[in-house]
């Protein structure tokens, strides 16, 4: 008899322990630049706000979400300090083929913790959420100083 293969677990203890991490990353609705995206598919949230409105610095995150979509936001929230609208361009297109298995989790340091969610296409736009607020920021234009 074969013994069973598991399947990754999706809500895996270093997942979960990523959501504590968006503590770290406070809304600033004072901030110069504001965003947001909502999930059709899951109805998850993000509002992101940012120091800069022609690079994300300072990125702070509301995050109303799957442990996936809190997941995705935490990793968001380190990794993308410094990049501008071109930056995050190309990383939602990176993530969408990595979510397709075209591209290695390596594009991105700590997202092979999102591997176990690949195949739960349910979970792909809670995982571009972030990104896709930081889109909406950043593509606003600034206001007077």
């Amino acid at each position: 008899m074969m013994a069973a293969t598991r399947a990754p677990v999706l809500y895996s203890p270093e997942l979960l322990a990523l959501a504590v991490e968006l503590a770290d990353h406070p809304l600033d609705r004072e901030a110069i630049a504001q965003g947001n995206a909502r999930s059709r598919s899951c109805g998850s949230v993000i509002e992101l706000s940012s120091a800069h409105d022609d690079y994300l610095a300072e990125v702070g995150l509301k995050v109303t979400a799957c442990a996936v979509g809190q997941a995705s936001g935490a990793i968001f929230a380190r990794e993308a300090q410094g990049m501008d609208a071109a930056a995050v361009s190309e990383m939602v297109s990176a993530l969408a083929s990595w979510l397709e298995g075209d591209m290695p989790s390596t594009i991105l340091p700590r997202l092979e913790l999102l591997e176990p969610a690949r195949p739960h296409r349910g979970r792909h736009e809670a995982i571009l959420l972030p990104w896709r607020a930081a889109l909406d920021a950043l593509s606003k234009p600034s206001a007077p100083r």
